[in-house]
């Protein structure tokens, strides 16, 4: 039995030694496969952050994109309603928001699925935000033509109601021309006045005291009948108007006027004969005595007389 025994034991030992090297090739393969595992997790980490900085940029591109439309835009200088400006700042409050966000280290997926979420509805309010410019542009234009229309039209009118005012001053004029009466005949006669008030006509300067103006008014049927104030001029030999204390003035033909003596006559567009008397305040000189009729604002008529 002993023999037997001692001669087995040599037998055992290969046996031990496979097994060990069993061990260590499993050893082997199990920390080749941790590395394998290891590595194509960091693989697939830094495709994920790859992945991340990209789509931070391609948002951060596009936030930029959107405030740059917003700037064109408020550069149009369309005036915006209380509304559209508040719209105007809560966008460009989201986007400084957003940029923000996106200015962090790393984002989780929640937060870029968030971030992506929030650009998508910015870019809806932005785009709807722009098309209301455009109609309040619009709208601006329109109320701009109908505007300027109207300023037209105002200006045509005010045009008009300048030349119907004008033709109406005009046709006043002739209204007023065509009223006043005018003289058809006139003559002027000097006389003597004697102590017992006698009158008798004279051609000699120093026998005169007086002079009558007769005259016959001219046919008118747009002359209104009545009294008109009659204004008389008188021009001495020397050129001079005669005035006398009480003498006032008168407008005629456009201009102020210092009258001689003033009176009035019924007009009755009959024909008639009317006399004015003049007493000069002053001894009559020789030569040629200017005398002007003057009625309703113009001319009536002018003779004269020449007294030796």
């Amino acid at each position: 039995m002993e023999y037997q025994s001692t001669d087995n034991q040599p037998e055992q030992a290969p046996k031990k030694n496979s097994n060990v090297i069993y061990f260590l090739i499993a050893v082997v393969v199990a920390l080749l496969g941790t590395d394998v595992y290891l590595y194509m997790q960091k693989n697939k980490s830094d495709i994920k952050i790859v992945y991340q900085n990209d789509e931070k940029t391609r948002l951060q591109t596009e936030l930029d994109s959107l405030e740059a439309q917003i700037e064109q835009v408020n550069a149009s200088r369309a005036k915006m309603t209380t509304t559209m400006q508040a719209k105007n700042d809560s966008l460009r409050l989201k986007i400084r928001v957003l940029r923000s966000e996106l200015a962090k280290g790393k984002l989780t997926t929640a937060e870029l699925n968030k971030a992506q979420e929030d650009i998508k509805q910015l870019r809806y309010f932005v785009t709807k935000y722009t098309a209301d410019i455009e109609e309040l542009k619009k709208q601006n234009t329109t109320l701009a033509t109908e505007r300027d229309t109207l300023k037209n039209n105002l200006a045509t009118v005010s045009k008009k109601a300048t030349d119907l005012e004008q033709k109406n001053q005009e046709l006043d004029t002739k209204v007023k021309v065509a009223s006043a009466i005018k003289v058809s005949n006139a003559e002027v006669v000097a006389y003597k006045v004697k102590n017992s008030g006698k009158e008798s006509d004279v051609t000699k300067a120093k026998q005169a005291t007086k002079i009558k103006i007769n005259f016959n008014v001219a046919t008118n049927e747009v002359a209104e009948k009545g009294l008109h104030d009659i204004f008389v001029r008188i021009i001495d030999p020397t050129g001079n108007l005669i005035t006398q204390t009480d003498s006032g003035t008168f407008a005629a033909d456009g201009q102020d006027l210092q009258y001689t003596y003033k009176t009035a006559i019924d007009f009755r567009d009959d024909g008639s004969l009317y006399t004015i008397d003049w007493v000069n305040p002053l001894p009559f000189q020789k030569g040629t005595y200017t005398v002007l009729l003057y009625a309703d604002g113009y001319t009536m008529g002018k003779t004269s007389i020449t007294l030796k």
